[in-house]
């Protein structure tokens, strides 16, 4: 494991941009960018669309370690280059800046209130390859819907397994379960994950770390106990469809906690815009994130 990037991840000001939206959020992503489904014809063509938006977000000037530690990339964007170098050597030779890999298949259908992942039958392969594509680490999400005990149990004990493996790779694991934002009894759900967190971490090896990857919590400061655990390397906080207005100002009261955003940070984003008018979009958007991240 690289000890240069553990560092940067671990006390490194700034956030994660997430751009790993895939084939499902991909048609969304691009037609909130202003590229309509009938711009292609299949699904090969909308991911070179897609490499192409990412491609342009990458290289901007606004881009930079400045303000961003690292970047969540599609399986896809991790297979494609920029600028004739594999993305993620892109990032990191180019920008300074940490490549982690989107590993989950998508969702279970709803059940116990929580959909659990999809089983990840080519995971071995899939960490090989993000070795030999030098990815720093690896982020899979799964999402609850109601505070049910047995259901968030199941979700936080299927994200650890998986972590345990990613960490045999000598990679990162980002664990995300997501609590839905608009549940009614999010304050109970976010006590509930708490508490299987903790207890998960305690069985992991006293020299392995993770990344927690959560919703902005409802009580602010709810996760510092999370953040200050010494197998803890970050607790980055994702947008959970709250407008970047409202996810930085629910952000900056939660002191330590840094954004990991994907809606939010494209935000304003189109492909009509001109070179200067993109970037300088960009621009705001990261400064203002950043500003959130370092309170």
């Amino acid at each position: 494991m690289n000890q240069e990037q553990l560092s940067r991840m671990g006390v490194g000001q700034g956030f994660i941009a997430a751009l790993d939206q895939s084939g499902g959020s991909t048609p969304r992503a691009l037609a909130n960018y202003g590229i309509s489904e009938d711009a292609y014809t299949n699904e090969d063509e909308m991911f070179e669309l897609v490499h192409k938006m990412r491609s342009r977000i990458i290289t901007s000037p606004a881009f930079d370690s400045e303000h961003i530690l690292g970047a969540i990339l599609f399986e896809k964007t991790m297979n494609s280059q920029i600028e004739g170098l594999y993305t993620a050597d892109y990032l990191w030779e180019k920008k300074h800046i940490l490549p982690f890999l989107k590993i989950d298949l998508g969702l279970e259908t709803l059940q116990d209130g929580v959909s659990l992942m999809k089983p990840i039958d080519n995971l071995n392969d899939i960490l090989e390859v993000a070795v030999t594509r030098n990815i720093f680490g690896t982020k899979m999400r799964s999402v609850i819907k109601e505070n049910n005990e047995a259901g968030i149990k199941a979700v936080v004990e299927q994200q650890f397994e998986v972590a345990l493996k990613v960490l045999t790779f000598g990679l990162v694991p980002i664990i995300e379960p997501e609590i839905d934002i608009n549940m009614a009894d999010k304050v109970a759900a976010e006590i509930t994950l708490k508490k299987y967190l903790l207890e998960n971490l305690k069985l992991l090896p006293k020299d392995l770390k993770v990344i927690f990857k959560l919703t902005i919590p409802s009580t602010d400061n709810f996760y510092r106990d999370l953040m200050l655990h010494p197998q803890v390397l970050r607790v980055v906080a994702l947008s959970g469809g709250y407008l970047r207005s409202d996810a930085n100002q629910k952000l900056a009261a939660n002191h330590g906690l840094i954004a990991s955003f994907s809606r939010a940070l494209l935000e304003g984003l189109n492909d009509g815009q001109s070179d200067a008018e993109f970037n300088e979009t960009l621009s705001q958007s990261i400064k203002d994130i950043y500003k959130a991240s370092i309170t």
